[in-house]
């Protein structure tokens, strides 16, 4: 059985854009699609599989460029601050909020207090180079004194936490999945609304075992993989 014809048209983009420049135009999907000898219905398809992938970026009203290759950090026990500066690209964090809330249910099973216990939230839009790459949402329990500033002395949460409080992250439980934006996070994203993104809900213990970080993230999917390395014992 032949593939989907939508599908030999991705392929044969997918061959040009592997062969062009990032940031490199394609031609108009007129021009395009006569080339490929096809519809402007499956060629558009096709480009939204690819946008949709991180291959491609589309611009309303500009065209289709080549997308950046996607960012991609590999050791969990550091922050998204130092794998990404380890790569020679500029980080920054706008804090969207952080505050001191009620521990509820869920948090107070998790990090081992009373519900009506006080745990720190830090919701944070991540950027690299200046663009949006994730949404994160941080809850830390312990008094943790004088927080905000803290963080904005040092900018990098694992950093603050382990110079400011003593308290270094040993392990590290993420658990990943696929989510589709919202019209908030896409907003805030800078991508379209149900966009595929990646979830990751970490939580990260100390070296008594005790769970001192319980974050959720949700990651641009055109722009992030996650790769994880295990040694396996023979």
């Amino acid at each position: 059985m032949s593939a989907p014809r939508y599908f030999q048209v991705k392929m044969a983009l997918q061959d040009r854009l592997a062969a062009l420049a990032e940031g490199s135009s394609l031609p108009p999907e007129r021009a395009l699609a006569e080339e490929l000898g096809t519809s402007r219905t499956t060629l558009r398809k096709a480009l939204a599989e690819l946008a949709a992938e991180g291959r491609l970026r589309r611009t309303q009203g500009s065209g289709n460029y080549v997308a950046p290759p996607k960012i991609v950090p590999v050791r969990q026990l550091t922050s998204l601050t130092e794998d990404l500066a380890s790569m020679g690209l500029t980080t920054s964090a706008k804090v969207l909020e952080i505050e001191k809330v009620r521990a509820g249910d869920e948090l107070a099973t998790i990090f081992g207090v009373t519900p009506a216990a006080s745990v720190w939230r830090l919701n944070r839009l991540r950027l690299v180079d200046g663009a949006p790459l994730a949404l994160e949402i941080a809850h830390l329990p312990g008094s943790l004194r004088d927080l905000p500033q803290r963080l904005s002395e040092h900018g990098s949460l694992y950093t603050t936490l382990r110079t400011a409080y003593g308290r270094r992250i040993a392990t590290v439980e993420d658990a990943v999945e696929v989510a589709l934006v919202d019209p908030n996070e896409a907003e805030l994203l800078d991508v379209g609304v149900g966009q595929p993104g990646l979830l990751i809900h970490r939580t990260g213990r100390d070296e008594s075992g005790e769970v001192i970080e319980w974050t959720r993230s949700l990651y641009r999917g055109d722009r992030f993989k996650f790769v994880a390395t295990a040694t396996v014992q023979a």
